[in-house]
């Protein structure tokens, strides 16, 4: 190990511990009535990218909820952003909710690009119990005025439209692209000159519950555009990880996976997955490249480190005003790492400043992003675990028994309106006004959360961009459509996850009626809700063109 490393360890590892020493300092209130409730979302996280659920980087403030809460290590979201935010607001599966893909309209109702009438969402159920309603951060799932925030529940909001943007202004980032749209409770925000993203999302959530009317409980869905591309940092924390990574990828590959299994996040007899084929050597790579390769991964840490923080300065917030204790406050990722390169022909944006300032445009790419899903396959897009299993936090003083890792129980983000509709006893409804509400097949976690694991089997589904998935109970059915780097994919693979959670060993020549069953299961669910393989797309999109 470097001394550069040493030292930026045990520099950190201080820091972390007088941080978490702070965070847990006790306040004095007296929590009475229906809970608030804090749901968290952040954006492209891996699975090992929270010190609590392994990594090297110093995320002491989440690392608090963790310790004082509920740890869940089987939490499923749909792989994507647009997809997971609106199954987690709608308790739907995202083509019932009209998010089968992205943000565009195919013209078709499962890929409508925004929540559908037949959607409720969390905001709107909780209303029903006379909760105040607050959305801050990204939104992505509905680009036009009927399906921003305030149309769907929300009484107040700051939020950004679309789903990616610089950190420190609102300039465009891609071809034939305005100025990236936010909005303050309906009308227009200009970003400030000190504007940055993860600072000013998590000041103005901070304001909102200052402000709030203790009254009545409160609902906030505090959604980070962090750590997304790109790696903007603010200047004092680019060097915060100087060394850091100047050994590569496997050796942290390696620490975290040690670390998880001393943390007990995985069992440990689990296996690392082996390198993604197209990560290189670190030892083949010139010392110019390592150098690149090595920044990269550092401003990934700083804009954790800034998030960390962010997620400090909200629960500081909640234990100043008297509302901590009284608080049920989630936390998880909308997909696993990401793999992509972002810039290419279709990205304009201004890159001839310092890296991570507001005149570039980084990302830490595939390498890196294989380790953040340590010790899992694949990415953020891709529906092995790798793409869509996130670190789950639950904390809530006095509700949650603090310390605990449920390594048993499933969830998807299907289960968190339910959830919260039963902890605040209300109702999910049939009808709203005129819109016939679709059922939610998500269950409430309310009993997990309360330190009972579920062992029942459950099935879910995915899919997305063709890749598919079901999971029933302990067997999992999957098929990558198209891999990078290695062109068309397809074929069904099947594991079993409590002995295989890595995904190593596929099962289907073994077992190929488990196989045959488990498919079927997925197109009835399929043919269903509206997910359609391509070939099908592409013909329904084409006659609706026609029309």
């Amino acid at each position: 190990m470097t001394v550069n490393l040493l030292r930026s360890t045990w520099l950190i590892t201080c820091t972390a511990i007088l941080l978490l020493l702070n965070a847990c300092t006790p306040a004095v209130e007296t929590a009475t009535g229906p809970p608030n409730i804090l749901l968290i979302l952040v954006d492209d996280m891996g699975y090992s990218d929270l010190s609590c659920y392994g990594s090297e980087i110093a995320t002491p403030h989440i690392d608090s909820l963790a310790h004082n809460g509920l740890r869940l290590t089987q939490f499923y979201n749909a792989a994507r952003c647009c997809p997971t935010r609106a199954a987690l607001l709608t308790g739907l599966y995202p083509h019932q909710a009209g998010m089968g893909h992205q943000n565009q309209d195919k013209g078709l109702p499962s890929y409508s690009g925004r929540i559908n009438d037949n959607a409720t969402t969390i905001a709107e159920v909780l209303k029903q119990q006379g909760y105040t309603t607050y959305q801050v951060g990204k939104w992505h799932i509905g680009n036009t005025a009927p399906f921003w925030p305030g149309n769907k529940g929300f009484d107040q909001y700051l939020t950004l439209i679309e789903g990616a943007m610089s950190y420190f202004n609102a300039w465009p980032w891609a071809k034939n692209q305005d100025t990236l749209e936010m909005r303050y409770n309906g009308g227009a925000y200009h970003t400030p000159p000190d504007f940055f993203a993860t600072d000013t999302f998590s000041d103005t959530a901070a304001a909102f519950i200052q402000r709030h009317d203790r009254a009545q409980p409160f609902f906030m869905y505090l959604a980070y555009s962090a750590p997304h591309w790109p790696l903007h940092v603010r200047p004092e924390d680019r060097s915060l990880y100087d060394g850091a990574y100047d050994e590569g990828w496997a050796p942290i590959r390696e620490a975290r996976l040690k670390k998880m299994k001393a943390l007990g996040i995985i069992e440990p007899d689990v296996e690392l997955t082996a390198p993604y084929p197209t990560v290189p050597k670190w030892d083949t790579l010139s010392a110019t490249a390592q150098s690149e390769w090595s920044d990269k991964m550092e401003l990934y840490a700083a804009v954790m480190h800034r998030l960390d923080l962010g997620v400090g300065k909200v629960v500081r917030a909640l234990r100043e005003s008297g509302q901590l204790d009284n608080t049920l406050i989630l936390f998880l990722s909308d997909n696993g790492a990401c793999p992509e390169d972002p810039l290419g022909p279709w990205i304009t944006y201004p890159t001839d400043g310092e890296t991570g300032g507001p005149y570039s445009f980084p990302a830490y790419e595939l390498p890196w992003a294989n380790v953040s899903n340590t010790p899992f396959r694949l990415f953020k897009s891709y529906l092995h675990e790798g793409g869509m299993r996130t670190p789950f936090i639950a904390h809530w003083p006095g509700q949650i028994p603090a310390g605990q890792t449920d390594r048993s129980s499933v969830g998807h983000v299907i289960d968190v309106l339910p959830t919260l509709a039963s902890i605040a006893n209300a109702t999910y409804p049939a009808l709203l006004g005129q819109r016939r509400i679709t059922p939610t097949p998500g269950q409430s976690l309310e009993s997990v959360l309360r330190g009972i694991p579920d062992t029942s089997v459950r099935t879910l589904f995915w899919e997305h961009q063709f890749n598919r998935a079901v999971r029933e109970g302990d067997w999992k059915l999957v098929s990558a459509h198209r891999l990078p780097g290695q062109g068309p994919k397809g074929e069904w693979e099947l594991y079993h996850l409590p002995s295989d959670p890595t995904e190593i060993n596929n099962l289907a020549e073994a077992h190929p009626e488990k196989v045959e069953a488990m498919s079927r299961q997925y197109q009835t669910w399929a043919d269903s809700v509206g997910a359609y393989d391509q070939a099908t797309l592409k013909q329904l999109i084409d006659q609706k063109k026609s029309q």
